[in-house]
């Protein structure tokens, strides 16, 4: 993947090149497909085991992926006022009545049956279905003590991603910490070694942390891991 480097006065920052619209598409639907085949082959015990999404077992996770292409404004409104306006716990809800209602073959046939859609949560942008299928793959695989890939380049652009994404809280996690990436090169932030903010390690690990997962904490090193575990921890 290509780079360009921005220049600042005090922010070092590497940017990948951005998916296209067709390419992000494209990249959710291979998502989509692979993550389908990769949890067919699990048994019906993996399928319930507890996920690193505290609230949700692995089917819970798999139902959760099979709801953002099949979302209404009703269902939505409903569920908010049933959840009493917490989004956590709506998408916990919606999550969990599918994982009741539909058979582990039903949720992958649905899966496979969303690849292509476009459709979305209200309000998300196009790269934040792709970024959930990543970020919730790892959920599922890493309690599993199983490997579940995704394309370097996915893997990337969603890290750029999410290190904005206010929403999700990543700005005040890395917040004057510098993030190098072991894999791609890329780079984010204003610390450095010398002064304790510097936090290194593959794009998925980085991913993983910068998206509250504490998992992801094991494969970064630098003296601005222990910062960061920290800012996870009082989350």
């Amino acid at each position: 993947m290509t780079s360009a480097r921005l220049p600042g006065p005090t922010t070092m920052s590497t940017v990948p090149s951005p998916l296209s619209p067709a390419q992000t598409t494209a990249a959710v639907a291979g998502e989509r497909l692979r993550l389908a085949d990769w949890a067919a082959a699990l048994s019906e015990q993996q399928w319930q085991t507890p996920s690193l999404c505290p609230a949700w077992t692995v089917r819970d996770v798999l139902a959760h992926l099979t709801t953002t292409t099949r979302l209404s404004l009703p269902l939505l409104a409903r569920e908010a006022i049933r959840a009493r306006g917490s989004f956590d716990r709506m998408e916990v809800n919606l999550a969990a009545a599918r994982a009741q209602r539909c058979s582990t073959a039903e949720l992958l046939r649905q899966l496979r049956a969303s690849a292509a859609s476009t459709r979305r949560f209200p309000g998300s942008s196009p790269l934040d279905p792709l970024m959930d299928l990543v970020v919730h793959a790892q959920d599922i695989a890493r309690p599993l003590h199983l490997s579940c890939s995704s394309p370097a380049h996915v893997v990337t652009a969603c890290l750029e991603h999410v290190v904005g994404n206010r929403f999700m809280g990543a700005p005040k996690r890395v917040a004057g910490l510098h993030l190098v990436s072991t894999d791609s090169g890329w780079t984010h932030g204003t610390g450095s070694a010398r002064d304790g903010g510097e936090v290194r390690g593959p794009d998925l690990d980085l991913l993983l942390a910068i998206s509250g997962r504490r998992a992801g904490l094991d494969a970064l090193s630098g003296p601005g891991v222990d910062v960061l575990r920290e800012r996870l921890r009082q989350a």
